[in-house]
């Protein structure tokens, strides 16, 4: 018997809920500290909880029949089968009260497990007929015998109880082992054969009843057969199991092996009584018509039918078999020919469920699993033997001592990577192979672990310990005065770092460490350099994460060496390279906070586009709203940090770090490498400003309104820009302090004199905007003090004058009066502006060139420009005009001018080239001492008059040429200078004869002299001639040259080049015609003497001035190229 029922009715359920609550709370009290329960009061919470749930356990079969109950009164009542006043069952009862009846009768009689050992069998058929053979079944509904439950299963011929068959479903899994129809239409004499319609019923009935069910169950067909009483008879089961997929010939075979033994039995029945002769009539029977019983069960054989007709039975009905006790039977032999379990019968037949067979899915999914895990547990035990394995093998080598060096640390670095391996999958979980409860990841790596510390220390740990305690030493010992000490602080820096990292794990930074100690250790004794380069950062940076971890690792350091490396890092640090390291770090935090600042930003919403223009931009990190909201918490950020790291490695927290790495000093050299280039940007950016270019004179009128005027000039509004950022971090005054000044100012006004409010600038940018915003100060009037208002009101002043040359009747006809009064020397409006403008520019100093030059000179040049552009062209016909016709009138067509035979009138040509009252001396000086002065014998431009204009450099060549050749050959006002001519010897040459405008020097090889010469000499036969006399032959002559040009002539035909040894000399070579060389030596008075005027051959004077086709300007510096006279033939 069930021994919870027991307990339940020998105590009660309340009686079983306080024996369960006590023991619940031995359980807590004992084992709750492995649940969480630790306090009085958590285990209380627990102690409710579970007392709930055993509430709940042990009165579920009370609530689930009081549900039950209530669903079929609701039901009843919605079918109208109780009255509306009738609260009792009124008719038949509850069918889900008459399962659980049978529940309870069958857990009493056969105990918890009762549905594994009886059978069920649901008997169908008309009621008159079951009558016959189950007295009772259909009244009572079920009865049970010997472990056989019959269950009426209703008249397949009237309408099925769908309730009946619902609560059956819940009686057990399986609800019956079978169904038997129970009919007598296989008689002859019983009832009426049975027809085709009849078995469709049949047939439909069962399917349905199946349906209900959930099950499709065997169908056994149960015959009765006529019979006299044969009360006393011995019966045995008459009957046949049938095999699967069962035909009509299959069925027929199976009666008819029945014969033999009902004739058999038969016989020996009757013999005992005559009366007991219904196995030989049945005998009988088959023999006359089988096909009598065959044909109507080939209906139920079809395969459309979907019935599993497994048996039939032949019986007469019982007699006799009423029982006086409700819900039992009388059971005889005829019921074995049922068979016991379903697992009797072939497996097409046995009952299966209707649908999905979930049960049968999880059985082989339980069987998958079950197969799986058997293999999953095989390959675990598999794979982990060999991870083990694989461990052991790593291990041994590491711990081998007598293996060199580089094969420990090796297996060391195989070791370390299982290690990795294993902490990462204990982490994040361990493959699925390892798995199936054989894992041994967390054992394994718990017995290995402290394997690899104590190989690391040995191996690692203390080998970079003591190299890095060598290198302290080194550097500890080095003499006071040593050179070293520079060099050598960072890197010991570095190295006490590293060996305090050792010791004290909390501060160790794996790449860091591993990263360093490599470079510090980059070579390392008994292990090849390729390895350690290799594999020694990963070696140390899993060490030093492995440090972190396990805190017990750490190093003992030698306190002394700590504290004198600290002592002499502390004395000697040099924070360059650390200070770059921590501004680099300070603006990686705000670099991408703020915008870059433009151009369009600095000057709000003037049109600045179209005054000035310009690609860069100011970073944003470098603007005054960074450097208030970022910059300055970035600092203290990075100077915290600085700080904690100062004191852990070079204090020990109870020494405080000298001023030079103090937090203090650090800020401000942080502050002024930030202000450094904070300045250099805002320059980068000023300098490249570039004007925009005007094309007319209106376009330069529009730009100076523009840059004018104090509400929409762009340059005021960048200049304000300028004076708010460039007073970025300078300290301001407390307000409080500002009121108390300018009250006592006004008590005071009468004793003191008025004072201008200071406006310079005293903060980190005073040295870089100072300049800039100099010119902002409009307080000081003084006349030497220059400012942008000032500035502003003469660019007014030219905006007025041009467009009042503009708005003239004869613009063209003013703006050459304009520029010839400057060309001539005269200061303007213009002129005065643009001198203004570049003392501003200079004023601001070099680093400011490029802004100063574009907002102060340019558009001055710009405006001068379009003034002086006609001027230009003016001045070019007047030069040409008054001083080129004139020349090629004069001298083109003639020697030097050309190589012909006449000759170049010297009077004339003095006209021209005299240095005070010559032609081209006179119109430089009337027209062009403005823009081009006399610098000695050259002439130079202007560099600030001639802005704006280009002058031809080929004109200031030619004049500064002719200026050279009038210094020399023109001293007087006409053509004269003199000379001193020396012989030479030659190889074969006797004598040389020398005669120029009747001047002879005759030379027979004798002491050679010097002697004067005077050219042009006055004489009415000018001329020069050259002859000799060899050895081999008399008097020839090289060359006869009439004319003033004569000797000019004769000296072009010479060979020319310095004289070593001779000042102001040049050595004179003429090759005779006979191959012989006639030399002379020249010495002269002044420069090249008549050399110079050598620079007159082919020479042509310019005809204009200025150049108009946009070229470069000239500067007025450039070397004249024929300064020295070049060696000719």
């Amino acid at each position: 018997m069930n021994k919870l029922a027991c307990l339940s009715g020998r105590f009660g359920r309340p009686g079983i809920v306080f024996i369960g609550v006590a023991a619940l709370w031995w359980l807590i009290t004992r084992y709750g500290a492995y649940l969480g329960a630790e306090t009085r009061r958590d285990q209380i919470l627990l102690l409710i909880l579970l007392s709930l749930g055993l509430l709940f356990v042990c009165y579920l079969p009370v609530m689930k029949k009081y549900v039950q109950e209530l669903t079929y009164r609701r039901r009843a009542r919605k079918e109208q089968r109780l009255p509306d006043d009738e609260e009792r069952l009124a008719q038949t009862p509850p069918r889900y009260v008459t399962v659980q009846d049978i529940r309870h009768t069958l857990r009493r009689q056969y105990g918890r497990f009762w549905g594994r050992k009886i059978r069920i069998l649901l008997i169908t058929g008309t009621a008159s007929e079951v009558e016959l053979l189950t007295p009772g079944l259909t009244e009572q509904f079920w009865q049970e015998e010997q472990g056989t439950l019959l269950l009426w299963g209703g008249d397949p011929s009237q309408p099925e109880n769908a309730d009946w068959l619902a609560a059956l479903r819940r009686l057990r899994y399986r609800p019956a082992d079978g169904i038997v129809w129970v009919t007598s239409g296989l008689s002859e004499t019983l009832s009426a054969p049975l027809t085709e319609d009849a078995l469709d019923r049949v047939s439909r009935a069962i399917s349905s009843c199946c349906e209900r069910l959930g099950w499709r169950l065997p169908l056994y067909v149960w015959s009765l057969q006529e019979s006299p009483d044969e009360r006393g008879r011995i019966t045995q089961p008459v009957g046949c199991l049938l095999p699967a997929e069962c035909s009509s010939d299959k069925l027929k075979a199976q009666l008819q092996a029945m014969l033999p033994g009902l004739v058999a039995q038969g016989i020996q029945q009757i013999c005992s009584a005559p009366r007991y002769y219904f196995l030989l009539s049945l005998a009988d029977r088959f023999r006359r018509n089988i096909d009598a019983v065959v044909e109507p069960l080939s209906v139920l054989l079809r395969p459309y039918r979907q019935l599993l007709l497994a048996g039939i039975v032949f019986s007469p009905a019982t007699v006799g078999g009423e029982r006086s006790v409700r819900h039992r039977w009388r059971m005889d032999n005829r019921w074995e020919a049922l068979p016991e379990t379903v697992q009797q019968l072939p497996v097409r037949l046995q009952p299966s469920r209707t649908g999905h067979n979930w049960r049968r899915s999880l059985a082989v999914m339980a069987a998958i699993l079950m197969m799986a895990q058997g293999t999953g547990m095989v390959v675990s035990f598999l794979a982990n033997r060999s991870l083990v394995a694989e461990v052991q093998e790593q291990i041994r080598p590491v711990q081998n001592q007598q293996q060199p060096l580089t094969e420990r640390l090796q297996a060391l670095l195989n070791l370390q990577k299982s290690l990795a391996r294993l902490q990462y999958r204990e982490e994040h979980g361990v493959p699925w192979y390892l798995r199936a409860g054989m894992n041994q990841n967390a054992d394994l790596l718990a017995v290995v672990m402290p394997l690899y510390a104590q190989n690391a220390h040995l191996l690692l740990r203390d080998a970079a310990a003591a190299h890095l305690e060598q290198q302290l030493r080194t550097f500890i010992r080095l003499p006071p005065d040593s050179p070293l000490w520079g060099k050598m602080a960072k890197a010991a820096y570095d190295q006490l770092r590293l060996y305090l990292m050792l010791a004290q794990p909390q501060h160790m930074e794996p790449t860091w460490f591993s990263r360093t100690l490599m470079r510090e250790w980059s070579q390392r004794d008994g292990v090849s350099a390729g390895f350690w380069q290799a594999n020694g950062p990963t070696l140390l940076a899993y060490y030093a994460s492995g440090l972190i971890a396990h805190p017990q690792w750490k190093l003992t350091v030698d306190e002394e060496l700590v504290s004198q490396s600290r002592t002499l890092l502390l004395r000697h640090l040099g924070t360059q390279n650390s200070d770059a390291m921590l501004y680099q770090k300070m603006l990686a935090r705000v670099a991408h906070q703020f915008a870059d600042m433009r151009l369009t930003d600095m000057t709000g919403d003037t049109d600045v586009s179209r005054l000035f223009f310009t690609d860069e931009v100011v970073p944003g990190m470098f603007t005054r709203q960074a450097w208030e909201e970022a910059v300055l918490p970035a600092m203290d950020t990075v100077i915290n940090e600085r700080r904690e790291e100062m004191d852990w490695v070079l204090t020990d927290g109870r020494q405080k770090a000298p001023s030079p790495v103090s937090p203090e000093a650090l800020r401000q050299r942080l502050t002024t490498r930030y202000f450094a280039d904070f300045g250099n940007a805002w320059l980068n950016f000023l300098n490249s400003l570039h004007l925009r270019k005007a094309q007319t004179l209106s376009d330069v009128t529009e730009q100076l309104t523009l840059m004018a005027d104090v509400r929409q000039s762009p340059l005021v509004a960048l200049m304000n820009t300028l004076a708010v950022q460039g007073r970025t971090g300078q300290p301001r005054e407390a307000v409080t302090d500002s009121l108390v000044k300018s009250a006592r100012n006004l008590l005071s006004q009468e004793k003191q004199p008025v004072t201008v409010p200071e406006s310079r600038l005293h903060g980190p940018l005073a040295t870089t905007f100072g300049p800039v915003l100099a010119l902002m100060d409009n307080q000081n009037n003084s006349a030497d003090m220059l400012n942008l208002q000032t500035y502003l009101t003469r660019v007014t002043q030219v905006r007025l004058r041009l467009q009042q040359i503009a708005g003239s009747s004869d613009p063209q006809a003013m703006m050459q009066m304009l520029a010839q009064t400057v060309l001539q020397g005269k200061s303007v409006d213009l002129t005065d502006t643009r001198d203004y403008g570049s003392l501003a520019a200079a004023g601001l100093g070099q680093e400011w060139y490029g802004f100063g030059q574009t907002v102060f000179v340019r558009p001055m040049e710009q405006a001068w420009q379009q003034v002086l552009t006609p001027a230009a062209e003016s001045l070019n016909t007047r030069w040409r005009t008054a001083v080129v016709d004139g020349w090629n009138n004069a001298f083109s067509g003639r020697y030097p001018f050309k190589n012909v035979s006449s000759d170049a009138s010297l009077p004339l040509l003095a006209k021209y080239l005299n240095t005070d009252t010559g032609r081209i001396a006179r119109f430089l000086q009337n027209n062009l001492s403005g823009v081009l002065r006399r610098e000695g014998n050259r002439w130079v431009p202007d560099t600030i008059n001639t802005r704006g204009l280009t002058f031809n450099s080929a004109f200031l060549k030619a004049i500064n040429t002719l200026s050279e050749i009038a210094d020399v050959a023109f001293t007087t006002g006409n053509a004269g200078l003199h000379f001193e001519l020396r012989p030479g010897t030659a190889a074969g040459v006797m004598q040389t004869t020398l005669i120029t405008d009747n001047q002879k020097l005759i030379y027979v090889n004798q002491m050679p002299v010097w002697k004067r010469f005077t050219w042009p000499a006055d004489t009415e036969a000018p001329g020069a001639s050259l002859s000799w006399v060899s050895t081999q032959a008399g008097t020839r002559q090289y060359a006869d040259l009439p004319g003033s040009w004569g000797l000019i002539r004769l000296l072009e035909m010479a060979r020319r080049k310095a004289a070593p040894g001779v000042a102001s000399g040049w050595s004179l070579s003429w090759q005779a015609q006979d191959g012989r060389m006639l030399n002379y030596t020249l010495r002269t008075e002044a420069g090249e003497g008549p050399l110079v005027l050598l620079k007159l051959r082919n020479f042509v004077l310019p005809e204009t001035v200025f150049e108009l086709s946009g070229t470069s300007a000239f500067t007025g510096n450039d070397e004249d190229a024929g300064d020295s006279v070049e060696e000719t033939d």
